[in-house]
């Protein structure tokens, strides 16, 4: 799949923000939501590194978001974000299938 129509996704301004992040090497809400997704993510052809150290990607996120947002509102923006990552699994496995 082209990066135009990798562009066009649900959820690909996290996710493919998330995959230039983890391949520069910077930790970022992005990165970690990727991380969190990396295995379904690589299914479908895209390259999400794998960072072993550390806690898990789930985790990283949630605690990002609760610096950024503050602990009320991290745990519905980390649903969100997470949600938004799923559908541009879907749509990138529907896309690949035809």
């Amino acid at each position: 799949m082209n990066q135009e129509a990798l562009s066009a996704l649900p959820g690909a301004e996290i996710v493919l923000p998330g995959l230039a992040d983890l391949t520069a090497g910077r930790e970022s809400v992005n990165a970690s939501a990727v991380q969190s997704a990396a295995l379904r993510l690589r299914r479908v052809g895209l390259s999400a590194p794998v960072v072993e150290s550390g806690p898990p990607a789930s985790h990283q996120l949630y605690r990002q978001l609760a610096g950024e947002v503050g602990e009320r509102a991290a745990y519905a923006r980390y649903n969100a974000i997470l949600e938004r990552v799923a559908s541009f699994a879907r749509a990138a496995e529907l896309a690949q299938r035809g």
